[in-house]
């Protein structure tokens, strides 16, 4: 009998932060397909019986081409499993979700979706800037901040110079020093704020503010373990005013799920 492979979103990493639907797959989880950016406390809710298969990917190294992850999940399906395809934030935010999709109805495999709360929304939420603010922001753009394979890195830069608009960087912080070059070059202000969040909503989060003008030279200076989002606009300047205190401890202890799969 065919299986079935769920592309779950696991959120930022904040256990408290993944939907019930997800929570109860994972609860029940048979085969797992997991991403490097899953969080050790979301991976501890899998049950000690799941197959766990990692194929985590960082800069520059590829534990698992793509392809040949597609080719897994494809295997999985096929020998009857129900897999879960566990990605860190969403599967439809730059997490190739919809590329592995593509593969898995070419194969004739059935497959679902389960959103996730995106990094983006995650560190809003545990900083307390907001990602749009009255008088500050009208709109929020997503970009990655990487080429697969090292290509050049080559975005609509006056575009994305949009003063009235909250840029955020997914995966930048190899290449924060260009962005912000091209950015300045492209007429963004070269004092607009930047805030930098790097494991956001999780014990280990760490936050540091700069400016399009001092980002790179801060990073090289100060390295921030990946993953790393970058928050730039005006509302990221609210963080002196409306910053919340860093996580110390999860408080997903309590976290509790009723109803069945």
């Amino acid at each position: 009998m065919a299986g079935k492979v769920f592309l779950i979103g696991a959120g930022p990493g904040d256990p408290e932060l993944l939907t019930v639907r997800a929570m109860r797959l994972l609860q029940s989880a048979e085969v797992v397909v997991h991403d490097r950016l899953v969080s050790p406390e979301i991976m501890a809710l899998l049950p000690s019986s799941a197959r766990r298969i990692s194929v985590g990917k960082s800069a520059g190294f590829h534990s698992v081409p793509q392809d040949q992850i597609n080719e897994l999940l494809v295997r999985l399906a096929r020998e009857g499993h129900t897999v879960l395809r566990l990605k860190g934030g969403d599967p439809l935010i730059f997490g190739r979700g919809s590329e592995e999709a593509e593969e898995l109805a070419a194969a004739g495999v059935a497959y679902s979706y389960v959103p996730g709360i995106t990094a983006a929304q995650g560190a809003a939420s545990s900083t307390g800037v907001p990602l749009t603010h009255r008088g500050l922001a009208t709109g929020v753009r997503y970009v990655t901040g990487h080429r697969a394979r090292d290509e050049v890195l080559e975005l609509d830069w006056e575009s994305l110079a949009d003063p009235e608009t909250t840029l955020v960087v997914y995966m930048g912080a190899a290449n924060m020093a260009e962005i912000a070059a091209r950015l300045i070059a492209a007429g963004m202000p070269v004092d607009l704020p930047v805030l930098a969040v790097a494991h956001a909503t999780t014990p280990r989060e760490a936050r540091m503010r700069s400016n399009l003008t001092q980002i790179g030279a801060d990073l090289a200076r100060a390295p921030m373990e990946a993953p790393v989002l970058f928050m730039i606009g005006r509302v990221a300047g609210l963080y002196d005013t409306a910053a919340l205190p860093l996580p110390r401890e999860l408080r997903g202890t309590h976290l509790r799920v009723v109803g069945n799969g």
